[in-house]
């Protein structure tokens, strides 16, 4: 055969019988992985992570919205204060800012997925550091 010819059905350099088989041998593999299961709102809470997030909440949006998440330079942030936010708003004012005003993103520090967690919880009322 040619150099330059084409390789009709092994586009991946493996026979097309053994590309159709490899979903069903790498599925049940993926399942075994830490967390690959798992919503990423879920993998954002994993304990530690978890606690280091609530530590930010605590301290770096307390600096703004309260020590207590009550108000303060930035308004109130508890779960009666987000009440009528839709989830989506609150995960990109987290993880995006609000431009114009002094609403850091937080996109450099956290995932989305973690925005996401924060929101939730905010939205549950924050938990209190090293009560999770």
């Amino acid at each position: 055969m040619p150099a330059c010819a084409p390789l009709v059905g092994r586009a991946s350099g493996l026979p097309a019988a053994r590309r159709a088989g490899l979903p069903a041998v790498l599925l049940p593999l993926l399942l075994l992985l830490p967390g690959a299961a798992l919503p990423p709102a879920a993998q954002a809470s994993e304990p530690a992570r978890r606690d280091t997030l609530v530590r930010m909440v605590r301290q770096d949006c307390g600096s703004c919205h309260g020590m207590r998440l009550t108000g303060g330079l930035g308004p109130a942030i508890t779960r009666e204060a987000l009440a009528d936010w839709p989830l989506d708003s609150l995960v990109a004012t987290i993880y995006q800012g609000r431009p114009g005003t002094p609403m850091p993103g937080w996109r450099s520090m956290i995932s989305e997925a973690e925005a996401r967690w924060i929101a939730e919880q905010l939205r549950r009322g924050f938990p209190e550091e090293g009560s999770q």
